[in-house]
């Protein structure tokens, strides 16, 4: 048995693919809502004091990736890199569905700090299935094992000020922000004050393993050089729609960025990947000199259209 730093981690790193261990440089992400959606959304999502061209050129293209689509759409993008950095409605709330997992994760991955000892079996098992299948009895457990009280303790650490946790067990009626769940990802990236190095790379891990029905949304267009790290919700509910959010983190020789994609209101599953996967083309392709990506209009999703099960489709008792 091998202890990490002071908060050692049980068995997680034999399994991490290569590369996996990368440590980001946090930076800030403008939050706020820039344009209202629908047809023709304003241009000046991102901005950079290290190359304005760059982020000129992405608020360009993600602008018509956006035109014309009725979804309701909120994303935030950092690349470490370049500095650059988009925002857009990235401070308006959403039922998490199941990327609310990833906060159950640094939750599980804090504890474990907190008590100076290594993941449980059970708790490593819940992980890799909540995680890489999204099982949501995993999710469950974990949830009921963590409390509110820690999970709320959790979102102070990470700075997710405006996440509020999903009562009454429903874990995936949490309600999140595009500007809070960058602070999630930034909790396996460049945050040093929440988990260990180790920890985060355990994580990442998790997230590069994600079964392959489930890659879709923000890795669409990633060029072969960076590896892909992502976890995706979808949940149709009686009002707005379909619910389909993607958070990715691509790492890589000289790259270092992420994503986090946010959609309600959508006619079925389909079409908010279909939203999704437009930004990130573009976002791909930029921001690696035109290496990855493809048109704004790719070829519509073929989704299985079954709701990803983290919250009931109506009304929940209060």
């Amino acid at each position: 048995m091998t202890t990490f730093e002071s908060h050692p981690i049980r068995r997680p790193l034999a399994r991490l693919a290569a590369g996996t261990a990368v440590t980001l440089l946090v930076s800030a992400v403008p939050t706020g809502a820039q344009a209202a959606t629908g047809s023709a959304p304003q241009q000046g999502y991102c901005s950079s004091a290290h190359d304005p061209r760059l982020a000129a050129r992405l608020s360009s293209d993600i602008g018509s990736a956006l035109a014309g689509r009725k979804d309701t759409v909120a994303f935030a993008v950092t690349d470490d890199t370049t500095g650059v950095s988009c925002a857009f409605h990235a401070d308006e709330h959403f039922d998490s569905a199941s990327v609310v997992k990833v906060t159950i994760m640094g939750a599980v991955l804090r504890r474990a700090e907190d008590e100076h000892r290594y993941l449980t079996d059970w708790e490593d098992g819940n992980l890799q299935q909540m995680i890489t299948a999204s099982d949501n009895d995993a999710a469950t457990a974990l949830w009921q094992s963590l409390g509110m009280p820690r999970l709320q303790s959790f979102l102070e650490l990470a700075g997710m000020k405006d996440t509020q946790l999903g009562a009454d067990g429903y874990w995936g009626l949490t309600q999140i922000t595009a500007a809070d769940e960058m602070k999630a990802l930034d909790v396996f990236t460049g945050n040093s004050n929440v988990i260990t190095p180790a920890a985060k790379a355990y994580g990442l891990g998790l997230m590069s393993q994600v079964e392959a029905d489930q890659r879709w949304g923000t890795p669409f267009g990633a060029p072969a050089s960076v590896t892909v790290h992502v976890k995706n919700g979808w949940l149709p509910r009686a009002t707005h729609g379909w619910r389909v959010h993607s958070l990715g983190i691509f790492t890589g020789p000289g790259k270092d960025y992420r994503m986090a994609v946010l959609t309600q209101d959508n006619p079925d599953e389909s079409d908010g990947i279909d939203t999704i996967q437009a930004i990130a083309a573009v976002v791909h392709r930029d921001l690696n000199g035109g290496v990855g990506g493809v048109a704004p209009r790719a070829p519509r999703a073929e989704a299985p259209e079954t709701s990803d099960g983290s919250a009931p489709f109506g009304p929940v008792a209060g």
